[in-house]
């Protein structure tokens, strides 16, 4: 009866093309199931603190709008995913919401404002939700401070 693989003295020999190809699989099923939102947020924007904020286990579809604040200008600057957004083509933006929105009725709007960032800056971007028909919108924090 013929023994699978190995070497005269006894030894079998560790195959590595089976376990490549396992990695391999891994590789690509953990890259398709990864969320494209997390390539898309801004590392300089600082989340308030939300204590009693509660994480949301959904994976709805969702529009990211990023919102930082200039604090030399006194201004908050747009990002929708990671495009920067002109505040002044609120119908275009509205548009562009209600394409992303289509038909899915789950579709969430999904807001990350610096804590600097004053209320009536962030009113624009619940403005462009409501005018694209998205009424689930959701706020993103931290429950501690870093």
């Amino acid at each position: 009866m013929a023994g699978g693989g190995g070497g005269g003295d006894g030894e079998p020999e560790f195959q590595v093309a089976p376990m490549i190809d396992v990695l391999l699989v891994l590789l690509i099923f953990f890259m398709s199931i990864t969320s494209a939102q997390v390539l898309k947020v801004d590392k300089n924007i600082k989340l308030p603190v939300a204590v009693h904020g509660v994480k949301r286990d959904d994976k709805a579809a969702a529009g990211l709008i990023n919102i930082s604040w200039d604090a030399s200008t006194g201004q908050a600057k747009y990002k929708l995913d990671d495009r920067e957004l002109d505040i002044n083509d609120k119908d275009g933006i509205s548009k562009e919401l209600a394409a992303r929105k289509g038909t899915n009725e789950k579709f969430r709007l999904l807001i990350r404002a610096d804590r600097q960032c004053q209320a009536k800056f962030i009113s624009k971007a619940l403005e462009w939700g409501a005018e694209a028909g998205i009424d689930n919108i959701a706020f993103s924090g931290l429950n501690r401070d870093e």
